[in-house]
């Protein structure tokens, strides 16, 4: 069973084994807050099942503050969050998976920045901050996508970081990477294109995985208007053990993106095909949004001044407007969310969360010092203030 918090390594690589060999993918969410990292954090423990927090770029921008100008101001933001997670992950009980959204070769300063700060990390603690990271160059020609994903791959499997690389285009618009009038033939990566990646990575580490493209489109699309193939991840898995003359059915660590809207038919596919991740980004978004606009609607009364309301001219309507209130009903609703995909991924129910075993990870996870004592809420709150002096520091070269 994996253990409890913010897995790295080879922790990292037994629960994507557990996933790929029983038959259940764990959703990927996209993060942009406290608030969301603990509605996915919540939605794991009730559903005991574990969970990948994603940040993106923008996500990480936002994450420190739009007010804030930096260069590179999203490496402060996602080690802020990344953070955050090692500071409350484990008191959730369950497995939890620190992960960074796509990259684009435009965006891959962002992508030093997180290494550098993952070796600062490492150099310390002896593990890295984040569990593991994605490259997106799908946009350039495979052979580049290939040899760039080559170059960084040996940094993190220095480190026993998780690399996720996309071959083929997924659809769609997301966090400003706009694939929404691409050539409908690159929807499609082909089986020869994914062992070229194999042959690629292999030779340098085996924790990896492989984002191919099935017709994919990121957001929300009305059905019939996005063809999704995921019989083709199969063909992919087939050619793959074919060439490497192995008896696993499923040699290939794969990936779905572009979730959101999709058919449970179609996700359960992907997933008996050997996805073992899925992101979903939009769903969860509006999810977030249907909670506070419930409650907005229902205390609508309440919500049009500091005093007076139905139950009088001069009663308080603090309780209502206060941000925690509103802000909770938005948490309830995404964490209901994350069940449901938890549910079509069949991950509920994989791990039963350590009930009172939780202790910050900052400072590092399972090696040792990590994971001495529990940490006060002083404790969490100086090595946040560490985690974002870090990130602004490799922001401002």
């Amino acid at each position: 069973m994996a253990p409890v918090g913010v897995l790295t390594g080879k922790d990292l690589k037994d629960l994507f084994d557990d996933a790929r060999a029983k038959g259940y993918a764990i959703p990927a969410v996209n993060c942009t807050s406290s608030c969301t990292v603990n509605a996915c954090l919540e939605a794991a423990a009730k559903a005991k099942s574990p969970v990948i927090i994603q940040v993106s770029n923008g996500g990480g921008t936002y994450m420190l503050g739009k007010g804030i100008k930096y260069p590179n101001a999203a490496v402060a933001g996602s080690v802020a969050l990344a953070y955050h997670v090692r500071a409350v992950a484990s008191y959730y009980g369950v497995p939890v998976v620190l992960h960074s959204d796509h990259c684009a070769k435009k965006l891959l300063p962002w992508f030093d920045g997180m290494i550098e700060a993952n070796e600062k990390y490492y150099a310390q603690f002896g593990e890295p901050l984040f569990s593991s990271h994605m490259l997106d160059l799908s946009e350039e020609t495979d052979e580049e996508n290939i040899a760039i994903c080559v170059k960084y791959f040996k940094k993190l499997t220095a480190m026993g970081i998780w690399l996720e690389m996309e071959i083929g285009i997924t659809g769609g618009e997301e966090d400003g990477v706009n694939n929404e009038d691409v050539d409908p033939e690159k929807l499609y990566t082909t089986p020869e294109q994914v062992w070229s990646v194999y042959q690629a990575l292999s030779p340098i580490g085996d924790m990896f995985s492989i984002a191919a493209a099935f017709g994919n489109v990121h957001g929300v699309y009305k059905p019939g208007n996005v063809k999704l193939s995921p019989e083709k991840l199969g063909a992919h898995q087939a050619y793959a053990k074919e060439k490497l003359g192995c008896s696993n059915p499923k040699p290939l660590y794969l990936v779905m993106h572009g979730g959101s809207g999709s058919t449970d038919s179609e996700i359960a596919l992907a997933v008996k095909n050997g996805v073992v991740k899925m992101n979903i980004d939009t769903d969860t978004q509006w999810a977030f949004w249907d909670g506070v606009r419930q409650f907005e609607s229902s205390k609508r009364a309440y919500l049009q001044g500091q005093i007076g309301n139905p139950d009088g001219a001069e009663k308080p309507n603090k309780k209502f407007y206060d941000p925690r209130v509103w802000m909770r009903k938005g948490q309830e609703s995404m964490c209901a969310r994350v069940m449901t995909s938890m549910e079509k991924l069949k991950s509920t129910g994989t791990f039963e969360p350590v009930v009172g075993g939780g202790r910050t990870q900052v400072g590092g996870g399972g090696k040792g010092k990590g994971r001495e004592g529990g940490g006060t809420a002083a404790a969490v709150g100086a090595a946040l203030a560490v985690g974002v002096a870090v990130g602004m520091m490799i922001a401002r070269k």
